[in-house]
Parts: C-alpha cells; structure tokens; sequence
C-alpha cells in the first residue's frame, strides 16, 4: 500500500494527513491528523521536530485539502495538523461536533468546522500561561511589564496584532472560557499583552510580538511621519482609531461577563486605562479654541508618504477641522485603517460609550466607585453627542445615524463593512435592533441608493469600503446582516451569499461581486470568527434554518 498525504508531505514524519490507497483509490483508516478532535501535542510525537515541518498556513490556506465536504460545493478541510496548531481547546472541539454534526447544509457545516477554531488553529504566535516563575526582571523588564499569563494574537496573513481583530477573533470562545481553563488563561493573557501595547502606545492600532516572545518585529513598508512617536520594534502601524481602544475595553468586559473573573483588574490594567482616558481627553478638543477662536494642533498627527488618499491625513496630518462642544471623541482612522474624512466616527462613539458603561459596572464591583462614575460620565456625554449631533433627517429614509460627522453640520452618509460599523449597532450594545431611527438606517445602508459602498454584482452583493476598491463587498458585512435581521429569508439568503463565495472553506476579507473567485485574503481570522459567531447566533435564535424544521435552539451552556 503506498499512502499519499493530500496536498502537504511533511518530510521526516511518518505522518500523513489523509490516506488512499494507490492501487484500488480507497481511503484508508483516518489518522491522527485527520482527528481534529486530539490534543495538539501530547501523543509521543517529537513537537518541536513536528513543527518545523508544518507548513507556512499562508500557503496551506490557498490550497484545497482533503476530505471534501458532502454538499455539492465539495469544500475542503482547511485546518492544520492537530500537531500543527498554535492552540488546542476540548471545549471548542466539543463545539464543532455538537454544531455540524446537526447542520443540514453541509457546505456550511464544513465552513464552520473549519472558521470556528481558526484563531486556536492558526494565529496564537506565543502564549504563556502565567505559571512559570522566571523574574521578566532578570531579563530586563520592569517590575509587572508582561507578568503572569500573555498571548500574542496575529490578525492571520499578517505576523501583527490589531487590538480590534484580536479582540473579534476571541470573541467566540469567551462563553466557553468559564469551563476550559486552558481557554481563560488564553484570553487572559490576550488581555493582559494588549494591556502592554496600550501603555506603549495608547494611539496605535497594530503592535509587534512582544519582545519576551523573542518573535521578530516585521517592517509594514511605509515611511509614516507620526506624534506622539513611537518605537517601530514594538509597533507595526500607528493609525488612531478610536475603536481600538473601545476593543480593548471589550475584551476585558466580555471575559468578565462570561468568567466572572476581575483577575485582569492589575496595577497595569488601571495604567492602560488612565492612558485611555487621557487620549478620550485630548481628542474630545476641538481644532479651534473655543475661547480666542486659534487653531490648537492636535496631540496626534499621521502623514505618510503615499499615493493613496485614504492612507494618510491631510492639513498636514490632523485631518479636516471639528467642532466644540460636541460630547464626541475624534478618531483619525476607521476600523478599515482608512482616513476618516469627518473625525466625529460614530460608530467607535457608540462602541466606546457602550464599553466604557459596561467597564464602570466591573469597577462599581471592585469598589472603585469614583474611577467608575468617571466613565459613566464620558459614555453619558459620548452617547448624548452621537443622539444630538449624529443623528439626521434624510429626505428618503426618515431620521437615520451618519457615519462620519464634524459638529458643524457636515455629515457623510454611507456605512463601511468593517466593524464597527452603523449595522452592527445592535451587536455593539449600543441600540435596540427594532428602534426606529437604527431601523431606518438599517434600510439606507442596505440599498445602493442609500450607502455608495453597497455593491452589488452578478456574483456577490453586501458593504464594501474604500479600502479594497468599489468591486469587492466585505462577507462580514452580509454576516453582521444576518445576526440584525428576524427575517428568515434574508437570514438564509445572507448565509448561503457567503457560503458560496467561500470555496476554499474559509471566509475572505473581500470578493469581486461579480467573479467570486476573485478575493482578498485566503487567511483572515477575523472574517472567519465573526462567521462563527453568526452560525451560532442563528443556531439560538433561528434554530431551524441551519438545523432543520422544528429543531431546538443550540445554546453553549
């Protein structure tokens, strides 16, 4: 019998991941390679020597491996070797088999099988859990810089970690925290690495593997001319954007309301939020002093040297003028690392009030009552701007929220696929998903006559943005449809549109809406959490389209 490996040999290993047969072309018995639901290590084989085997998940990613999935798309099987992954989780293997082995579309099943445990398969660079009792002092680290648990979260084909995309790419494992302890030490580490990068550099946005990790720092290309300045082998890219920020706060809320745990509350967390507060502080002034009418040159400025319009702000770096009074916190950059063109972002507003709410409760807990009035009192003054100031009447579509304001009475009126975004209100915290004023701007950014970044083609249709170009609409934005709709039909047709643009097994950051196999990304862990995060909100809310008719709600207990 000769045994092929089914699209990566790994020399030297007497492994294969999925055999045939040659002679008679029948598979034989599955390996442990196949068996996603082993422990990554632990089976008496040589790790180290294993891993240096593994293939690049760059290159294993763009090619289809083996088995294929039942339905007539024939998806792949895209996760590495159990040997091969960054990260193992019982509980999230638990998942998998509770979830598609009740899916009727198999397809989506497969899709799923493969996006749910990508962040644990592919993106945890270095982790360590805290237990070990080596000083970081001797090594030259201040008392408390990088104690106890840390990981460095990749955001996938890039080796850096975005406070936003970490945050989203753990965001489906944090119910499952509470009863895997290797999983809270995870994302406790993640909250404990993010806490360095924000004291390091409060108003950048994607961070180098921290030197303890001995990872090496990447060049990102770009020749930025930044203030405040920062230090290039600790951060990848230093575009301000006020999401980032509510991000942090969020990975810390939502690993408090699934685990209960205040472990996270350190010395260096309430450092990292004091660096908070003091940038919601700065970008909350206006370009001009209210008092004497002079141009103030704002703490933070980017240029750099580009021939993209959206990669670099103009004015020489503080971007266009905003207003006094207004209650909101500019943000230079969008979650899409583009420009704003009104720095009054409204989705980061929304998301930092609802973040800073649900951060002063934990701290009402810890006894910390006045650092936690002092919150409520800037989400009251955020939320009380984004309802004065952006909001609007548009002639079509009734009182609907601007994506961008200045507090002078300009506004953008468009929605972008990244999150946060206009659509995602509701799942940010911040509204009812059946208020009225979201309800009417649900339908404006829905339609291209009411959003210029709603594409639609032969092929595909749903949000894109300027950061791909007006041809390629954003999946996350047709998933991020499906968790706000009560539709059914909509629920379905939203799945199925992303189903059938996913032919490797594994959600893009971007498609041509009118040749599907025309992507961005074949790796892109966050596209590929916020899937999963959709399959199991349809899996208890609307049970029955993935499940079958008359199929109980799937809930992670």
């Amino acid at each position: 019998m000769i045994l092929l490996a089914a699209s990566t040999v790994l020399f030297g290993l007497n492994v294969v991941i999925y055999g045939v047969d040659v002679a008679s072309g029948e598979k034989t018995k599955p390996s442990i390679y196949e068996a996603g639901n082993k422990e990554a290590l632990g089976s008496g084989i040589d790790s180290q020597r294993y891993k240096i085997a593994c293939p690049d998940y760059r290159h294993y990613a763009v090619i289809p491996h083996r088995p294929l999935s039942e339905g007539p798309l024939s998806l792949p099987y895209q996760r590495p070797s159990p040997h091969c992954r960054t990260f193992s989780s019982s509980a999230v293997e638990k998942v998998i088999e509770d979830v598609t082995s009740r899916m009727e579309d198999k397809d989506l099943a497969r899709i799923f099988e493969n996006a749910f445990p990508n962040t644990l398969d592919t993106t945890v660079r270095w982790h360590v859990d805290g237990s070990a009792k080596k000083s970081r002092r001797k090594h030259g680290f201040a008392e408390g810089l990088w104690d106890g648990a840390q990981s460095f979260i990749v955001t996938g084909d890039i080796n850096a970690e975005w406070l936003r995309d970490s945050t989203n790419q753990l965001a489906q494992y944090q119910v499952l925290a509470k009863k895997d302890k290797k999983l809270e030490k995870l994302i406790l580490g993640a909250i404990n690495t993010q806490i360095e990068f924000v004291i390091e550099s409060p108003y950048c946005n994607a961070f180098q593997p921290p030197p303890p990790s001995q990872e090496p720092a990447v060049n990102n290309g770009q020749v930025d001319d930044v203030h405040p300045v920062y230090e290039p082998s600790r951060v990848f890219e230093c575009k301000y954007e006020l999401d980032s920020l509510a991000h942090f706060l969020a990975l810390g809320t939502q690993f408090h309301r699934n685990t209960g745990s205040k472990a996270f509350l350190t010395a260096r967390w309430y450092t990292a939020l004091d660096s908070i507060l003091e940038v919601l502080e700065q970008q909350a002034k206006p370009t001009f002093n209210p008092s004497n009418g002079k141009f103030e040159k704002n703490e933070y400025s980017f240029r750099r040297k580009t021939n993209i319009g959206t990669e670099t702000l103009n004015l020489g770096g503080v971007g266009n003028p905003l207003n006094n009074g207004t209650g909101l916190i500019r943000s230079a950059f969008r979650p899409s690392d583009d420009a704003t063109i009104l720095g009054f972002f409204i989705p980061a507003n929304a998301m930092m009030a609802v973040e800073l709410k649900r951060t002063a409760e934990i701290l009402k807990s810890a006894k910390k009552d006045d650092l936690a009035k002092r919150l409520q009192e800037r989400a009251e003054s955020i939320e009380k701007g984004i309802w004065d100031y952006g909001v609007i009447k548009h002639k079509t579509y009734g009182d609907v929220f601007a994506y961008e304001v200045d507090g002078y009475g300009s506004t953008i009126i468009m929605d972008d696929a990244n999150l946060p975004s206009l659509l995602a209100l509701p799942l940010l915290g911040f509204i009812a998903v059946d208020d009225k004023t979201y309800q009417n701007t649900r339908k404006m950014i829905l339609e291209k006559a009411g959003n210029p970044y709603y594409l639609n083609g032969r092929a595909f249709a749903g949000i894109g943005g300027p950061h791909v170009g007006l041809q390629y609409a954003w999946p996350i934005s047709r998933l991020v449809q499906a968790m706000t709709s009560s539709d059914d039909d909509e629920i379905v047709d939203a799945l199925q549109a992303v189903r059938d643009s996913s032919r490797l097994g594994l959600v893009h950051e971007s498609i041509n809406v009118d040749r599907v196999l025309d992507f961005t990304r074949s790796w892109f862990a966050w596209a590929n959490s916020v899937f999963a995060q959709t399959i199991l909100h349809v899996a208890e809310k609307k049970p029955h389209l993935i499940f079958g008719k008359g199929a109980s709600p799937y809930l992670i207990d």
